[in-house]
């Protein structure tokens, strides 16, 4: 890890911001080139990149990004797709084949949850509805 990921000086937490924040802002800025681009729906582009955060840590090029970057690369999509990665291989080699299966859930089940709790708590305190 780059020596910014160190606690101890309050330019070391200032540079994890910045890492981040150049992180996270590329992969967003990608989406909407996308987006305005070509015709892709955003629900295709979102499930690309989780699919995409899966293979680049497959392959084993997207931990040394989460490494350098932190939040900014486990927060987007891709970092969901990273964090289902990393739970299978996890439970793979903790309880075999069957760890396939559920490790991606168990690993992201905070991350599940809470968008579930708040998209509850959005439809309670707001009137959802169709766009017409």
């Amino acid at each position: 890890m780059p020596s910014c990921w160190n606690p101890g000086k309050r330019g070391d937490y200032l540079m994890q911001y910045v890492y981040a924040f150049i992180t996270g802002g590329i992969i967003c800025a990608l989406s909407q080139i996308l987006i305005d681009k070509t015709k892709l729906t955003p629900a295709r582009i979102l499930t690309s990149y989780v699919v995409l955060g899966v293979i680049l840590t497959a392959i084993g090029v997207y931990k040394p990004l989460v490494d350098w970057a932190g939040a900014g690369a486990t927060v987007p999509l891709l970092g969901f797709g990273y964090t289902l990665a990393e739970g299978v291989k996890t439970a793979v080699s903790d309880s075999g084949l069957l760890g396939a299966l559920t490790g991606g859930a168990k690993a992201a089940a905070g991350g599940i949850s809470a968008a579930v709790f708040f998209g509850l708590l959005t439809a309670l305190l707001f009137k959802p509805a169709d766009k017409s």
